[in-house]
């Protein structure tokens, strides 16, 4: 990974090939109105104060159009590499004019099924919001069309409560997320208890796992971050729209609870996986011991009447062959009969 002190131009590091648009979505409590921007200009483009702004950024291919916004709110070239950045760690920070956000969305792999992040970078200011993201996602389309229809009031509450509404969508993705990889975990438990499933348990852990960490890498740093939210002098959210700030936190909670109690799952089915391979392993061998005591006695005979002695009784009796056939399977199945009663098979 390359030092960002050390280089001087803005680089998006990811694989997304979606070409960057951009829509600025313009709302009061009488009027909406979205629009495609096609070429952003800082000079052509004026704010009114009275009105609250989302610029809704979707694909980061295009460095040059990001470096203008980013321009346009003076946000430095860290801040800006930082959303560039789609493996930078989840974030909250409050500077004196704006704060950021760097949080993960969630979707299903459709060849996988796994759960696979991308980046949603969130810049909130007094009378606007900007979001970055990869990629274009149908949760960011139904808010605006909850904006239009001005759902719950929303036009009146300003820029601060539409960010608790995008934060809301995010975490209950991650409410889905952990809830989906718990049910995937009991019926792990579930298929190690009944000993008889076909499946590769341990693969199936193992990808479990993986989306459990990529889920608690999304949320675990917010665990402390979320309060700076709450903060007294914080000027860019309104004492108003605090309580729905509070709900989100509830939501925020409950995953990170999920996300210990998966973690005490994951441990436990890891400790019952090994411990079935062990039961397994000592079933195969207790069978292998089992026959292996069922020949022994047979191997002495057979070892006996092999001998080259020329005066061996039982090699010229009529009936020598048949009474040793006999004498084996008898206590072959004398053998096999006490390992029953004593419940060792």
């Amino acid at each position: 990974m390359k030092n960002n002190l050390l280089v001087e131009q803005l680089s998006y590091n990811g694989e997304e090939l979606t070409p960057t648009a951009v829509q600025l979505i313009s709302y009061s409590p009488t009027s909406f109105n979205q629009n495609e921007v096609e070429l952003w200009d800082n000079e052509n483009i004026q704010l009114d104060p009275n009105t609250t702004y989302w610029v809704k950024v979707d694909g980061l291919n295009q460095i040059n159009t990001i470096r203008k916004i980013a321009d346009r709110i003076n946000l430095n070239f860290l801040l800006t590499q930082d959303i560039l950045n789609i493996n930078h760690p989840s974030k909250i920070e409050e500077y004196e004019n704006f704060l950021l956000l760097v949080l993960k969305y969630f979707i299903v792999d459709e060849d996988s099924a796994e759960y696979i992040p991308f980046q949603i970078s969130i810049v909130l200011g007094d009378n606007y919001l900007i979001s970055f993201s990869e990629k274009k996602h149908p949760f960011m389309d139904d808010i605006i069309k909850a904006i239009e229809n001005d759902v719950f009031h929303i036009r009146k509450r300003g820029a601060d409560y539409l960010l608790s509404v995008v934060i809301n969508s995010i975490i209950g993705n991650h409410t889905s997320a952990i809830l989906q990889i718990n049910d995937s975990l009991d019926d792990l438990e579930d298929d190690l208890l009944s000993f008889s499933t076909n499946k590769n348990l341990g693969i199936e852990i193992q990808t479990t796992r993986k989306q459990y960490i990529a889920l608690k890498k999304a949320d675990l740093p917010l665990k402390d971050q979320y309060a700076r939210l709450f903060r007294a002098n914080n000027k860019l959210i309104s004492p108003k729209n605090k309580a729905f700030f509070n709900d989100v936190n509830d939501h925020l909670q409950f995953v990170l609870q999920n996300i210990d109690i998966c973690r005490e799952t994951l441990a436990s089915l890891v400790d019952l996986y090994i411990s079935n391979n062990d039961l397994k392993m000592n079933d195969i061998m207790k069978r292998l011991t089992i026959v292996s005591t069922i020949f022994i006695p047979l191997t002495f005979l057979v070892g006996v009447w092999g001998m080259n002695f020329s005066f061996m009784p039982e090699l010229d009796w009529k009936y020598g062959y048949i009474v040793a056939w006999l004498l084996m399977i008898v206590i072959g199945i004398i053998i096999y009969i006490y390992f029953k009663i004593k419940k060792w098979y």
